[in-house]
């Protein structure tokens, strides 16, 4: 039976065990993959600002557009934007990418703002108002009645911020940026007029009552 040869030449020394029990991990205490400074921070995350308005999008069209290079696709985006404290406002616009149609188009409609004359939650009185093809009929209501509309109009309604209301589509027409324009022009038509004016006026009729009586006896 044959045996191996002798291995001729020194020999490594005999490694001895640590006390120090990190040694022998990879890396130590601070190396390898789990461990060290390297790892994410533990502190509590920095909420974003909330925005001070809500946007909700009306409608999405595709556009096209012939060019002598060829046909050229693009989409364009209706958004309603309102802070529900009575400004509202509409905003189209277009964009190659769906997302930057609707960004460029919540801008507009924050710079197209209208502020809303309220009275508590609901509009001072019954309104109709026609917009080309758009026929809109809107209508106070009492406290607890809701939101009674479809549509645009209701979407409006609460971006807006009125909670009782009675909204109606008297004419046939399914374009939605007409039915929006046709609502926001009738809410934007009711006028504001200050508490103090209106006590002050009351208070003078009263007083023009008084003296014609005092006349007549």
């Amino acid at each position: 039976m044959l045996q191996a040869p002798p291995v001729s030449g020194p020999q490594p020394a005999p490694t001895r065990p640590s006390n120090n029990p990190g040694a022998n991990r990879r890396g130590g205490f601070g190396g390898g993959r789990s461990g060290g400074g390297r790892g994410r921070s533990g502190g509590p995350r920095r909420e974003r600002p909330r925005p001070d308005y809500e946007h909700k999008v009306l409608d999405i069209a595709r556009v096209t557009r012939v060019t002598k290079g060829g046909k050229r696709f693009s989409f364009r985006a209706t958004v309603i934007v309102g802070d529900e404290k009575g400004q509202v406002g509409l905003g189209t616009a277009q964009g190659t990418d769906l997302a930057v149609a609707v960004q460029k188009a919540t801008l507009q409609g924050r710079k197209n703002y209208v502020r809303i004359a309220m009275q508590g939650d609901t509009i001072p009185h019954e309104i109709f108002y026609k917009f080309k093809s758009a026929q809109v009929l809107l209508k106070p209501a009492e406290p607890g009645h809701g939101i009674k509309a479809g549509g645009p109009v209701r979407v409006i309604a609460q971006l807006s911020g009125l909670r009782d209301m009675t909204g109606k589509l008297i004419s046939r027409t399914t374009n939605k940026i007409n039915i929006a324009k046709a609502t926001i022009a009738a809410l934007s038509s009711f006028r504001h007029q200050p508490k103090a004016t209106v006590a002050g006026k009351k208070v003078e009729l009263k007083k023009e009552q008084k003296s014609k009586s005092e006349k007549i006896n």
